[in-house]
C-alpha cells in the first residue's frame, strides 16, 4: 500500500513527512537551456541502473494532464515545476511513490522522499541513503566551505528542507490557529499551506518546515522541526481536549458533516475537504465509528479532482466531476 493511504500512531495530527535536498551535478551549469537539460537527463538515464531504488525515468511531456496533476495532489510534484517546467521537466519515481525525484526544477535535482506520520528520522537516513549512491554516480556540486552548492542561496549547504503536514481543526475552531503558528515562526521554521511556498492553509491542514539550511547540520535541521511539531501536536491535543469538554457540540459537527457526505448527490472538492476535516477529527477522536483510518485517507485522496479521475479512469468536466465525487464517497463509505 503507499505512503499516503497509511498511518501511524501519530497520523491523527501529523499527517506526513517529506524530505527533500536540491543537489546539483558537477558537470553542467546551473541553468540549462533545453539542449542541455536533455543532456543531464540523458546522462541520469544511462546511470539510471547504478542508481538503483526501482525508479522509473519519466518525461512531463509525455504524461497527461490528469497524471501530473494527481501526483501533485499526492504533494509528489510541486504546482510551480509542473507549470513552468512542462515540456521540459522530467521525474525519477518507483512504484510506491515514497521516492519522487523532480529533474530541472530550480535544481538539477530534487530528491525526495515520504512517509506518513511523523518520521522525520527515519525518512532522512532514506534520503541520505539515496543521496549518496546519486552523488558517488553522477557527482555533485559541492564546495568545503559552504556545502551543496544551490541556484537559489536560501538553500546553500545541506540543501535540506524537511516538512511535516499536520491537521489542526481543534486550534481553527477554538481559533487559537494564528496565534500558535506565529509563535512558532519565531523559531526558525516556515508554515505554508498544503502545497507548498505561497499558497494557504485550507482544510485546516499546514506544511510546517525549516528556514534554515547553512551553517547547521542535517540532524541539528531535523531534531528542530521535531520538537517544534511536538510542541503543535501538543497545543492541538489540548484544544481538541477543550472541545470535548462540549460534548454535544463537537458530536454535532462531526456528524453533520458525515450526513452531508453520506446523503450529498453532488459535492465541490473544497466542500468535500472542508466536511473531511471535521470527519478526521470525529474518527481520530473515537466520536465517528463508523469509518477507519484507511477509508478517511481514500476520502481525502480521492475527492480531489484529478486523483478522483484517475480511480473512476475517466475524464470528466467540474460539474459531472461534483457529481461523480458524491458517488465515490459513498461507494468508499461502504466499502467492506
Amino acid at each position: 500500500m503507499n505512503w499516503y493511504l497509511q498511518s501511524s500512531n501519530n497520523s491523527d495530527i501529523a499527517i506526513s513527512t517529506r524530505i527533500r535536498l536540491a543537489r546539483n551535478l558537477n558537470d553542467f551549469k546551473f541553468n540549462l537551456n533545453k539542449e542541455e537539460l536533455q543532456q543531464l537527463e540523458k546522462f541520469i538515464q544511462d546511470n539510471l541502473y547504478q542508481i538503483g531504488y526501482g525508479l522509473k525515468f519519466f518525461k512531463l511531456k509525455d504524461m497527461d494532464d490528469i497524471t501530473k496533476m494527481s501526483l501533485v495532489e499526492k504533494h509528489l510534484l510541486s504546482p510551480n515545476f509542473v507549470l513552468k517546467r512542462n515540456e521540459t521537466g522530467s521525474i525519477l519515481i518507483n512504484d510506491e511513490e515514497n521516492i519522487c525525484i523532480m529533474i530541472g526544477e530550480e535544481d538539477h535535482l530534487r530528491i525526495q522522499v515520504f512517509n506518513c506520520g511523523l518520521d522525520l528520522e527515519n525518512t532522512l537516513n532514506l534520503a541520505i541513503e539515496i543521496d549518496e549512491r546519486i552523488g558517488e554516480t553522477l557527482g555533485y556540486a559541492i564546495n568545503k566551505k559552504y556545502g551543496y552548492l544551490t541556484s537559489c542561496p536560501s538553500n546553500v549547504g545541506t540543501g535540506l528542507r524537511a516538512s511535516v503536514m499536520v491537521h489542526l481543526p481543534a486550534l481553527s475552531k477554538t481559533k487559537n490557529t494564528r496565534r500558535v503558528l506565529e509563535a512558532i515562526n519565531n523559531f526558525g521554521v516556515n508554515i505554508r499551506g498544503v502545497y507548498g511556498e505561497n499558497t494557504e492553509g485550507s482544510g485546516d491542514m499546514y506544511q510546517i518546515s525549516n528556514q534554515q539550511t547553512l551553517g547547521v547540520s542535517e540532524k541539528e535541521i531535523i531534531k528542530n522541526l521535531n520538537v517544534i511539531v511536538e510542541k503543535i501536536m501538543e497545543q492541538e491535543r489540548q484544544a481538541r481536549k477543550l472541545l470535548a469538554k462540549d460534548e454535544l457540540e463537537l458530536e454535532d459537527i462531526i456528524y453533520r458533516s458525515y450526513g452531508i457526505l453520506t446523503n450529498c448527490r453532488k459535492i465541490s472538492s473544497e466542500e468535500a475537504r472542508d466536511l473531511l476535516s471535521n470527519i478526521k477529527l470525529g474518527t481520530d477522536l473515537g466520536i465517528l465509528q463508523e469509518l477507519t483510518d484507511l477509508k478517511v485517507q481514500k476520502l481525502y485522496l480521492y475527492t480531489k479532482p484529478a486523483n478522483l479521475q484517475k480511480y473512476l479512469g475517466s475524464q470528466y468536466e467540474a460539474i459531472e466531476r461534483d457529481i461523480k465525487r458524491a458517488e465515490v464517497i459513498k461507494q468508499i463509505l461502504n466499502e467492506k
